[in-house]
């Protein structure tokens, strides 16, 4: 029964893993850059899972073409659109995150974050 529907859903268990790949990259990668590379991962799978949540199948965009107004021959749109307003707030938080480490990275010459956070601990006494 388990195996049946992971295989009927495989779509959505490559969605969590994706996201297990990323969650476990940002917590136990001491470089910045696959820090962030590691959240860009977690964004895309979250994506993924909304999107395979919104589309059902045999269903159209809604657009209404040939006067087909029936609910029922169209998928929801509101999954797309969040999808859609999450790409781009990921990309200016993505922007945001690489700049502070450009930041970062002029000042203490690393991206290691222990070396970072032990330069930041001499420079507190």
């Amino acid at each position: 029964m388990n195996l049946e529907y992971l295989l009927n859903n495989y779509e959505e268990a490559v969605a969590m893993i994706l996201f297990g790949i990323g969650f476990s990259n940002l917590l136990l990668q001491k470089n910045l850059i696959k820090k962030i590379i590691g959240l860009n991962i977690m964004d895309t799978a979250t994506y993924l899972f909304l999107a395979l949540k919104g589309y059902i199948d045999g269903r159209k965009a809604p657009v209404v073409v040939d006067g087909v107004t029936d609910v029922e021959a169209y998928v929801n749109p509101i999954p797309s659109g969040l999808v859609l307003t999450g790409i781009v707030v990921s990309v200016s938080v993505t922007a945001l995150m690489l700049s502070l480490t450009i930041r970062l990275y002029r000042r203490y010459h690393t991206l290691d974050l222990d070396e970072i956070t032990t330069r930041l601990k001499k420079e507190g006494k």
